[in-house]
């Protein structure tokens, strides 16, 4: 006789959390928390270009030794990198779920047509398309330098001025920071609430936080291409 084998296998608990709305937006959260950590200590490093060409290219070859002589040199950074890409995919991916899964939800008409996204909503989404785009270009401009045509490998300083001596470099990367800040705005004040950190007490002060740390990371980086723009930075 043959053995019955069950299809009714319960999924597990990571994929019920995965598959609720809430879940995903925790993802959302948890991801963007990551991602802000990291751009904190980005535009930090990136000030140093204020210091000098010495200054820079000794903190972009330090990046490269982190944890030597226990990690071997560059281990340290491709942690950091995978873990990133892992947040930005996790981000991207429960964004855009829980974008079709809204779209599902509304009605399939209305009396009046008036959009339901409001223009948090709306910023969130189109900024986040924005800010996906401008990384590609990021990483060909000033990693591979695909699109750099006077890269040169080795050495960070120079090539960060040639990219911010172009008229277009300025446009795409001061842009992409206005899209950051008010992906920040919003974003940090949301994933207060979905996890749990917001009260009506504490809104205030955490929208207060949200626009103070917009402007705080929109004006560092947006700093360095206007310093190489006005000569300070050469």
């Amino acid at each position: 006789m043959a053995l019955a084998t069950r299809t009714d296998r319960r999924p597990s608990m990571a994929r019920t959390v995965w598959d609720s709305t809430v879940g995903k937006k925790t993802v959302m959260a948890v991801s963007g928390l990551i991602m802000l950590l990291y751009l904190v200590v980005h535009m930090l490093g990136n000030l140093k270009i204020f210091f000098g060409q010495g200054e820079f290219d000794h903190y972009a070859h330090w990046l490269r030794t982190v944890g030597e002589p226990f990690m071997h040199q560059e281990w340290t950074l491709w942690v950091v990198r995978v873990v990133l890409a892992a947040a930005v995919v996790a981000h991207g991916v429960s964004a855009y779920q829980l974008s079709r899964r809204d779209i599902r939800a509304r009605p399939s008409k209305y009396v009046h047509k008036k959009p339901r996204a409001g223009y948090a909503t709306r910023t969130m989404r189109w900024g986040g398309v924005i800010l996906g785009l401008f990384v590609v270009w990021h990483l060909l401009d000033l990693t591979t330098g695909t699109v750099h045509p006077g890269f040169r490998p080795g050495h960070p300083y120079q090539n960060v001025v040639g990219t911010f001596s172009t008229w277009y470099g300025n446009v795409v990367y001061i842009l992409a920071m206005l899209a950051l800040g008010l992906h920040i705005r919003h974003g940090f004040w949301s994933a207060a609430q979905t996890l749990g950190v917001g009260s009506r007490r504490r809104d205030r002060a955490l929208r207060t936080a949200a626009d103070v740390l917009a402007l705080l990371l929109t004006a560092g980086f947006i700093a360095v291409p206007v310093g190489v723009m006005t000569g300070v930075v050469s």
